[in-house]
Formats: C-alpha cells, sequence, structure tokens
C-alpha cells in the first residue's frame, strides 16, 4: 500500500493586508511611495533604497525623476523582490487638486505593468499617506478601489499585497477591500 501524497499547499489568497515590513516581502515587486526624484527619502522610500543598496540610487538617476501619477520599476538589488515599482503619488492639498485620481493611478500604472511583465504578485505600502499627508481611510480607500477595478481588466492577475506599517493602518485597510469584495 502506497501512501497518500501529502495535501498541496495553500493558494495564497489573491488580496492580502499585512502588517510588516516591505523590504521584507517575498514578491515579484514592492511599490516605493516614492518622491519625484526617485532618488530615495524618508520613511518607505529611504527602507527600500537602504534595503537594496547602492545599485538601486545608481540606476534612478538615469530615470530622470517622475511626476505624480507615475510609475517607474528598477531592479530590486538587495530586496527579495526582483522589481521595485517607483510611485509618485500626490501630496494632499485639500482634495480638490485631482489627489485621488493621481493616487488611484499609481495603484493602476503598478499593476498593469506588473501583469504586462507577467509577474505573479505585487505589494503596495500606504501611498501618500506619511510625509505627503494624505488623509489614510480615504487613501485606502481610493487604494482599494483602484486595486479592484484594475484587477477586473487584467490577465493574468497578480497577487497584490497591501503591506501597512502599523495594525491600526491594516485594519483601515482591510477595510477598504472588504468594501470592494477584495477580501472576504
Amino acid at each position: 500500500m502506497t501512501a497518500a501524497p501529502p495535501p498541496a499547499p495553500e493558494p495564497e489568497p489573491p488580496v492580502q493586508v499585512v502588517v510588516a515590513d516591505i523590504t521584507t516581502l517575498d514578491v515579484d515587486v514592492v511599490v516605493n511611495a516614492a518622491n519625484h526624484t526617485l532618488l530615495g527619502g524618508g520613511g518607505v522610500d529611504g527602507a527600500i533604497h537602504r534595503a537594496a543598496g547602492p545599485g538601486l540610487l545608481e540606476e534612478c538617476r538615469a530615470l530622470g525623476g517622475a511626476e505624480p501619477g507615475e510609475v517607474k520599476f528598477t531592479g530590486g538589488y538587495g530586496l527579495p523582490a526582483r522589481f521595485v515599482a517607483h510611485a509618485v503619488g500626490p501630496v494632499w492639498a485639500g482634495g480638490d487638486r485631482q489627489e485621488d485620481a493621481l493616487l488611484a493611478l499609481c495603484y493602476r500604472r503598478a499593476l498593469e505593468e506588473t501583469s504586462a511583465r507577467g509577474l505573479a504578485s505585487v505589494a503596495f505600502p500606504a501611498i501618500s499617506t506619511g510625509a505627503y499627508r494624505f488623509p489614510l481611510e480615504r487613501a485606502a480607500a481610493v487604494a482599494a478601489g483602484s486595486v479592484a477595478d484594475t484587477l477586473r481588466e487584467l490577465n493574468p492577475r497578480p497577487r497584490v499585497v497591501f503591506c501597512c506599517f502599523s495594525e491600526s493602518d491594516a485594519r483601515v485597510y482591510e477595510l477598504a477591500a472588504r468594501r470592494e469584495e477584495l477580501i472576504p
């Protein structure tokens, strides 16, 4: 009598909300909440540049910066991720300067490029919610809505991880993701 094969591992859920250091995630793409220079800064941007090492800075220098809503891909260098998608989110100015649309564009463009490259997974930080002062609840709603809309259009659909800095931020992103039926 032969033993039954071990059960197949559970597949990763298509969308997750986690509390973690984004620089440690084993995904194909980490999204960097970058400033317009793409040359590093504080928060997530600085952490990604430090963890990736000097090769990332060298490649970013050649990109010539980016505008809000724009996303540029580089190698991942010292990160577990193969690629970094540098997304320049909008600075919050009260909500009357296309901030929602520009933030949604960051998520859409990063997802579209991830899919176009045939990559299986992407992790997003809470873009624009730190030094750029985008209100957290509003940013989470924009992020979840943009991801939901974009995933409906993509084939293949990458696995999406919303990577939060704290449990309280994760609860806000979970609620927004549930509203968009991204998670149960």
